[in-house]
């Protein structure tokens, strides 16, 4: 009976997420960076200690990372060396690919909705894009 119970109930959350539900699941408790692996919809805070164009780096205390927020043609991210920020994404190969990042003032800045292909994949010129401001 338990086993049902489990299996339904998955069943039910699983549904939820694929149709855009309960998005507290997607970004649940904060992850030290030297503590992350490879997972999807995780955060991470800390302050911003350099910047190049949609890249950037975050230091924790813990350790430090590139944050990835996709490349400028799509999005520009106007943030602040100095800056605390949190930061919304998955750890990719050698950076982290941010979906969103949540200034300390509590501006959301949304790069892409999750996991999976985003939508700047094939360049400027790709047959599904929308553009974000």
């Amino acid at each position: 009976m338990k086993h049902k119970m489990k299996k339904t109930l998955l069943l039910a959350l699983t549904s939820a997420l694929f149709a855009g539900g309960i998005p507290a699941l997607q970004a649940s408790a904060q992850v030290p960076i030297r503590e992350l692996r490879q997972s999807s919809g995780v955060t991470i805070s800390g302050t911003v200690t350099s910047i190049v164009g949609n890249e950037f780096v975050l230091n924790d205390g813990t350790g430090k990372i590139i944050v990835d927020a996709g490349p400028i043609w799509w999005h520009r991210i106007n943030l602040s060396q100095g800056e605390r920020i949190s930061v919304v994404g998955e750890l990719d190969d050698y950076d982290f690919d941010a979906f969103r990042i949540t200034r300390s003032n509590g501006e959301v800045i949304q790069i892409r909705s999750g996991a999976g292909r985003p939508p700047w994949a094939g360049g400027p010129n790709g047959r599904n894009r929308q553009k974000q401001d």
